[in-house]
C-alpha cells in the first residue's frame, strides 16, 4: 500500500529490520552506500532539526568517546546550494557537534539526495528512536511535518509508530504560551501537566500555581475544570457537520460506490473523503463509477 511519505516506512518497520546495521543505511536498502570523510567546515546545521537543545555535559562525554574511539556511526548529509556550506545535516547533529568539540577536522558521512519532506522524516525518526527530544521539540516536529509537508494526523502517526491520540495530545503543547513551553523544556513542568492546562484561558498563571503548589496531574485537572476555557479549544470550535450527518453521508456514498467510506472534517470546513477497496476488481469497479 502506497504511503504519503517518501520513505514508506514507519518507526516500527525500521526498528524491526535494522538489527545491528547502522540506522541510516537501512533507509535506502536498494542503493549502494559509500561512506565519505567530509570536512566539518563544509557542513551546516539543518534549520528543521527537531532537536534544538544540546547540553554541554552530554556533548563533552561524546567528544571524549570520539577522541578515544572515533565516530563509530556515520552521520547523514544532503548536498545543498545557495548556502555558505556544501552539505546540510539530516541526522547526526549531536555527533557533528561532539566531533567539532573533540578537535576533528572531518567526519564520516553518507551523502544522499533527499527532498525537504524526506529529510524531515529521517531527522524525526532518528530523534524519536533515541528519545533525545524534549516534549516541546517533539510536538513542534509533528507540527512542522503537518504544516510544511502537508501531512495529516494519520500520516504522522504511521511515520513514527504512535497512535493518533498520542500525536493529537502532543500537538496541544504547541498552543501554549512560549513561557509555559520553556517551563516544559527545562523540566520544571511535566508534559502531562502542560497538556492539561492547554485548554485553559490562563495557562501561564496555572503553570506557576502547579509548580509553586506542587499539584498532581489529577489536582490540575480539577483546577482546569473550574477555570475559564480558551476560546480556541475544541469545545469552542463549532463543527459545520454533526456526527449523525457524517454517518449518513458515508452510508450514501458507500451505497453508491460499493466501498467503505470515511469522511473526516477539519476546522474551518475542510476535510477529506477516504475510500477503501478490498480487491483489485473492486478498485477497477470504483474507478469506472468515479470516471463516468
Amino acid at each position: 500500500m502506497a504511503t504519503k511519505f517518501g520513505l514508506g516506512r514507519g518507526l516500527a518497520d525500521i526498528q524491526a529490520a535494522r538489527g545491528t546495521i547502522p540506522d541510516i543505511s537501512l533507509l535506502t536498502p536498494t542503493e549502494r552506500v559509500v561512506v565519505k570523510q567530509i570536512p566539518l567546515v563544509q557542513i551546516g546545521a539543518n534549520p528543521d532539526q527537531p532537536r534544538k537543545t544540546f547540553t554541554d555535559s552530554e556533548l563533552s562525554d561524546l567528544a571524549a568517546s570520539i577522541k578515544e574511539k572515533g565516530v563509530l556511526q556515520p552521520i547523514l548529509l544532503r548536498a545543498v546550494s545557495g548556502k555558505t556550506h556544501a552539505y546540510e545535516i539530516v541526522a547526526g547533529e549531536r555527533r557533528f557537534r561532539a566531533s567539532r568539540m573533540a578537535g576533528l577536522s572531518e567526519i564520516p558521512a553518507l551523502v544522499k539526495n533527499l527532498s525537504n519532506e524526506n529529510a524531515m522524516e529521517i531527522a524525526l525518526i532518528e530523534n524519536v528512536q533515541r528519545e533525545n527530544l524534549n516534549p516541546i521539540e517533539e510536538a513542534n516536529a509533528y507540527k512542522n511535518l503537518m504544516e510544511c509537508c502537508d501531512y495529516e494526523l494519520p500520516d504522522v502517526a504511521r511515520l513514527i509508530g504512535k497512535s493518533e491520540s498520542y500525536i493529537r495530545n502532543m500537538l496541544r503543547l504547541t498552543s501554549l504560551p512560549e513561557s509555559v513551553q520553556n517551563l516544559v523544556s527545562q523540566g520544571e513542568l511535566s508534559a502531562s501537566h502542560a497538556r492539561t492546562i492547554a485548554v485553559a484561558e490562563n495557562p501561564e498563571e496555572l503553570a506557576h500555581t502547579i509548580i509553586s503548589s506542587k499539584l498532581s496531574v489529577s489536582d490540575t485537572e480539577k483546577l482546569v475544570k473550574s477555570a475559564p476555557r480558551a476560546k480556541n479549544t475544541r469545545k469552542h470550535c463549532n463543527r459545520t457537520i454533526d456526527d449523525a450527518t457524517i454517518r449518513d453521508m458515508e452510508s450514501r456514498i458507500k451505497n453508491a460506490l460499493g466501498v467503505n467510506v470515511k469522511i473526516s472534517e477539519r476546522r474551518g470546513g475542510a476535510g477529506q473523503i477516504t475510500l477503501t477497496f478490498a480487491t483489485r476488481m473492486q478498485l477497477h469497479d470504483l474507478l469506472e463509477k468515479l470516471t463516468k
